[in-house]
């Protein structure tokens, strides 16, 4: 990337997910004829990243177009993501932004951008990237994009509608983007995509074998996963779970533990099955993540009761819990039965007071030593993620972002680790 104190300022907002940060930096690795700044108040130009996963989404990305006129010098506002799809076209119109372009053009960025007029490229769903990120700008983990849409139809979901179906990224170019990042000194690596889990499909691969090669070039140390499905965890999979390079946290999708709200949902996973999963890999010593939806429509009282049920039941250490927001356009959107706000809320809490109690003595109850990547320093001490994907707080003299330490010993506080080294 070039920089130049005489050329136009650029600066990324982005919303959602790890994806999106992914595409970010794919935008970034792709301007010639810009500077990156991170300050958009010094902005001749703004991008914004968009999420439209639910309809909170789309007016949080409203509300902070709207609070870009309000800057002393307004940027010149260009719309990309995931809500080009669903609101970007009315954007367009009312003139609330001054351009927009698809995924599928965000390689195209600098000479989109060196338009003076405005213009409207929502491209197609079916584009595969064929960039090389060679750094990730503020970042000690890099993330690695393996692919792209989703095959799945659950019922509250509008992503595979924004994405597309599901399609990998080419092995070649992923082992490609690795090397490179891991020979500029990241060790960590993040696989993400719509669908991690989908990974090879139609390719007569997949992502254990993916796996498996990457642990094979010099400098990878640990690899993480985003979300994955339960049905994805097959006997391949499974077989590498004991490898060193592998985290020793997965982050499987449930949505929920309620028979019933998964047929509403449109889900794939069954309870049991989930649970038998969950078990065996507790027994390798996972952490263990989910995706929660609380609210859904037709979550009775009864429901939630069972849910809670099999919910301290799973050895679970990690939830992305929310609350069920109505999205345009999924089946889910038109249910009836909704349920109201407040209880909502008072199931979500319920949830993560649960969970939180889980992890806590997950992490009393560990016995093995931590291998910690510090990724920054703040208030006097050094923070980093574990590979149970746990945070630790660490005191001490030497300096320390950047590198891996272990950690022997340890205090489990309420929401992290602190430990002195």
């Amino acid at each position: 990337m070039q920089f130049s104190t005489n050329k136009q300022k650029v600066y990324f907002k982005t919303f959602g997910c790890r994806t999106n940060v992914f595409d970010t930096q794919v935008m970034m690795s792709r301007l010639e004829d810009f500077e990156v700044t991170t300050d958009e108040k010094k902005a001749d130009i703004v991008v914004i990243n968009s999420c439209t996963v639910t309809n909170s989404a789309d007016s949080t990305a409203r509300g902070y177009i709207n609070s870009l006129n309000k800057l002393p010098k307004p940027p010149r506002v260009i719309f990309t993501g995931c809500g080009v799809w669903t609101k970007g076209e009315n954007l367009f119109k009312d003139n609330k932004i001054d351009s927009l372009f698809g995924h599928s053009e965000k390689e195209n960025i600098n000479e989109l951008l060196k338009k003076e007029e405005r213009f409207f490229d929502a491209g197609d769903l079916e584009h595969i990237d064929d960039t090389i990120v060679e750094e990730f700008i503020g970042k000690s983990r890099a993330f690695i994009k393996i692919q792209e849409g989703c095959d799945f139809r659950c019922s509250y979901c509008i992503i595979p509608y924004v994405r597309g179906d599901a399609r990998s990224y080419k092995e070649d170019k992923i082992l490609e983007q690795v090397t490179t990042l891991a020979s500029n000194g990241f060790g960590e690596f993040i696989l993400t995509g719509t669908n991690v889990g989908s990974y090879g499909k139609k390719q007569h691969t997949s992502l254990a074998k993916l796996l498996k090669k990457m642990s094979l070039i010099k400098g990878v140390r640990r690899i993480r996963m985003g979300s994955i499905e339960p049905i994805q965890i097959d006997d391949e999979f499974k077989e590498l779970i004991n490898e060193p390079f592998m985290a020793k946290h997965l982050h499987i999708a449930l949505q929920h533990t309620s028979k019933t709200m998964l047929k509403i949902m449109n889900r794939r996973n069954k309870v049991l099955s989930d649970l038998e999963l969950f078990e065996f890999l507790k027994e390798n010593g996972y952490a263990l993540g989910t995706d929660f939806i609380v609210g859904h429509p037709g979550e009775s009282d009864e429901l939630w009761k069972e849910a809670v049920e099999n919910l301290h039941r799973f050895p679970l250490t990690h939830v992305h819990a929310f609350t069920y927001s109505k999205r345009d356009g999924t089946p889910s959107a038109t249910m009836k039965d909704e349920v109201r706000g407040d209880i909502s809320k008072l199931r979500y809490n319920e949830l993560v007071q649960i969970i939180k109690d889980k992890n806590l003595a997950f992490r009393q109850n560990n016995t093995k030593p931590l291998d910690v990547l510090i990724e920054s320093y703040k208030n006097g001490k050094y923070h980093g993620l574990d590979q149970h994907f746990n945070q630790i707080e660490v005191e001490s003299s030497a300096d320390l972002v950047g590198d891996w330490i272990t950690i022997e010993n340890y205090e489990a506080k309420e929401d992290k680790n602190v430990a002195k080294f």
